[in-house]
């Protein structure tokens, strides 16, 4: 397996897609997005353009879907939540479709929705993911980052060097680091392991949301290392779920 990491969805390359794709965006997306399918969300649509996501949702009955919406770390005026993983409950989410968009995952998601394998990471179903990805005997695999507006992100970056040292650990295939940016985010996991909650924290990322509320549980919740079985799925262009090898 050849691995590529990429910072942000501006860095993965024109014109080609790989057999695999993981896109990851620790705080708060793709925690979130893990968090909301183990909760029994029924689907998770994702958009980069919000007025995409409301024609889109305007199909479906009110009562039958919930809006995510967040920029700049704070939920959305007039969506039912924003971006926090501790917020996405079974009593609110359970059989519902989600649509979301926010600041850096959603467009993450996009840059990649061709690829025919494509799936979500984050921190707590690291594990199951790993496991899929040796499932799936990927010859290339692409790690996308998020970032925060276009720029690196530390945690991002943890995450990469977290999946893919347990895909080395657990794989009896070769695998290949095809840059120098997957070196530097195994090279980050090793400083981290033991404490990746500071990392969290340390990102700049983490210290805007310590500045704009108390965001202590999602913390917690983000930082939390291979709780969930979960491998959020694309099963359609821009809609995530479980599929039928999770079922």
């Amino acid at each position: 397996m050849q691995i590529s990491y990429f910072h942000v969805a501006g860095d993965v390359p024109e014109g080609r897609e790989p057999h695999c794709a993981v896109v990851i965006d620790i705080l708060r997306a793709t925690t979130t997005i893990a968090w909301a399918l183990h909760n029994g969300a029924q689907a998770i649509e994702t958009f980069a353009d919000l007025e995409e996501l409301k024609t889109r949702a305007s199909n479906f009955p009110r009562s039958s879907i919930l809006l995510l919406g967040e920029r700049g770390g704070g939920k959305l005026e007039g969506f039912d939540l924003g971006n926090s993983p501790v917020a996405v409950i079974p009593e609110v989410v359970s059989g519902k479709r989600l649509f979301m968009s926010t600041t850096n995952g959603t467009r993450a998601l996009n840059r990649v929705r061709d690829v025919s394998n494509l799936y979500t990471m984050a921190l707590p179903n690291r594990l199951g993911v790993a496991k899929r990805l040796i499932e799936d005997r990927c010859d290339e695999l692409w790690i996308i980052g998020s970032g925060w507006e276009g720029s690196y992100s530390l945690e991002d970056s943890l995450a990469a060097g977290a999946l893919v040292s347990k895909i080395m650990n657990l794989s009896t295939k070769n695998i290949s680091v095809a840059n120098d940016e997957l070196n530097s985010a195994l090279a980050l996991w090793e400083r981290w392991e033991n404490n990746p909650e500071a990392c969290l924290r340390k990102a700049t990322h983490g210290q805007r949301l310590m500045s704009i509320g108390n965001h202590e549980a999602d913390f917690h919740c983000c930082a939390q290392l291979d709780q969930l079985d979960i491998v959020p799925t694309q099963i359609e262009s821009g809609v995530l779920s479980i599929d039928s090898l999770q079922k």
